[in-house]
C-alpha cells in the first residue's frame, strides 16, 4: 500500500524539448485545427441554411461534422499551449474531463458511420421506400439515440477507468489523457471493471464495423445490376466519400491499438496518435467535398462556392477541375 498515491495532475507526452520544435509542433497543430475548424463549420453552416440539403444524409453528415469538432478540440488546443508554454502537465480534472469528451466524440462516430451506411443502403437498394423508412422523425430520433448513447458510454468508461487507484508514477506516453495509456498507471488490482467494458466496447464496435459491410455489400451487388454506366457511375458517386471516411476511421484506429506496444515511445507512436486523433477531423469535410468536375455544382450554392473562394478552401482550382461540391444533394 506503500506505493499507493493521490494523483493530482498528470505529465503528458511531449513532442519535443528543443524550443524550435516545440513552436513547430504548434505552428502545425495550428494549422491543422484550423483547416479541421473551417471546414466542418463550413459543411454546418451549408446544411443548415441550404433547404436543398436538408436531405438525411447530409442531416447525418452535419452530425459527423459535430462530432469532428468536439472530438480536435478537446485535444489538440491542450497540446498546442503545452508546447507555447513548455510543460507537460494537466490537471486530474482536466484529465477527466477530456477522457470523457475525447472519448464520447470519438466512439460515437462509428455507429453515426454505420446509420449512414444504412441510409445509403436505403437510398440505393430500396429507393421507393427512402423517404419513408428515412423520414425526419426517424433522422432525428437515430441521431438522438447516437449521442445519447455516446454520453452514457463515455460516462460509464469514465467513471471506472478514475475509480482505480494510480500507483504514483503520473507520466503517459501520448500527447492527451487517453485511457489505454490511464490503465498502465493502475495498480495491478484495480482495473479489472474497466477492461470487461472495454471488452463490451470492442464488441460493439466489431458489429458496427459488420453491418457497415454487409450493408456495402448489398450496395455493391444492387449497383452492379444497374444496365446504365451512368446509373452505376452516381450510385458509385453517392458513395465513395463515406466508404473512404470510413476506411480512415477503421485503419488509423486498428492500427493504433493493434499494433505491438513498446516499452519506449518512438516516433512512429507518435505519428500514429496524430493519424487516428487529428487527421481525420480534418480530412472528413475534405473527402466529403471532392467531387469531379462532371458533377457540377447546383446554382443554388453560388453563394457558398463565392465563400470558399475567398477563403482560398484546399482543392479549389480556378479551373474548377475539383471543386468542393459536397453542398449539392446527391441523391436527387
Amino acid at each position: 500500500m506503500s506505493n499507493r498515491t493521490m494523483v493530482t495532475e498528470f505529465l503528458l507526452l511531449g513532442f519535443s524539448d528543443v524550443r524550435e520544435l516545440q513552436v513547430l509542433h504548434f505552428v502545425g497543430f495550428l494549422v491543422m485545427y484550423l483547416v479541421a475548424l473551417t471546414g466542418n463549420l463550413l459543411i454546418i453552416t451549408a446544411v443548415a441554411l441550404n433547404h436543398h440539403l436538408h436531405t438525411p444524409m447530409y442531416f447525418f453528415l452535419m452530425n459527423m461534422s459535430f462530432l469532428d469538432l468536439g472530438s480536435i478540440s478537446t485535444i489538440v488546443p491542450k497540446s498546442m499551449a503545452n508546447s507555447l508554454m513548455s510543460t507537460r502537465s494537466i490537471s486530474y480534472y482536466g484529465c477527466v474531463a477530456q477522457v470523457f469528451l475525447f472519448l464520447f466524440f470519438a466512439t460515437t462516430e462509428l455507429p453515426l458511420l454505420t446509420i449512414m451506411a444504412y441510409d445509403r443502403y436505403i437510398a440505393i437498394c430500396q429507393p421507393l421506400h427512402y423517404e419513408t423508412v428515412m423520414n425526419r422523425r426517424v433522422c432525428v430520433r437515430l441521431a438522438a439515440g447516437i449521442w445519447i448513447s455516446g454520453v452514457l458510454n463515455s460516462a460509464l468508461h469514465t467513471g471506472n477507468t478514475f475509480a482505480i487507484i494510480f500507483c504514483g508514477d503520473n507520466e503517459m506516453d501520448q500527447f492527451f489523457c487517453e485511457i489505454p495509456q490511464l490503465l498502465k498507471l493502475a495498480c495491478y488490482d484495480s482495473y479489472i471493471g474497466e477492461t470487461g467494458a472495454i471488452v463490451v466496447s470492442v464488441c460493439f464496435a466489431l458489429s458496427c464495423f459488420v453491418l457497415i459491410v454487409v450493408s456495402y455489400v448489398l450496395i455493391f451487388k444492387t449497383v452492379l445490376r444497374i444496365p446504365s454506366e451512368q446509373g452505376r457511375h452516381k450510385a458509385f458517386s453517392t458513395c465513395i466519400p463515406h466508404l473512404t471516411v470510413v476506411s480512415l476511421f477503421v485503419s488509423t484506429a486498428s492500427f493504433a491499438y493493434i499494433k505491438p506496444t513498446s516499452s519506449s515511445i518512438s516516433g512512429l507512436d507518435l505519428l500514429v496518435a496524430v493519424l487516428y486523433s487529428v487527421v481525420p477531423p480534418m480530412m472528413n469535410p475534405i473527402i466529403y467535398s471532392m467531387r469531379k468536375r462532371d458533377q457540377s455544382c447546383p446554382e443554388e450554392n453560388d453563394w457558398v462556392k463565392a465563400i470558399l473562394q475567398k477563403i482560398n478552401w484546399p482543392f479549389f482550382s480556378n479551373d474548377h477541375s475539383l471543386i468542393p461540391c459536397f453542398f449539392m444533394n446527391i441523391i436527387n
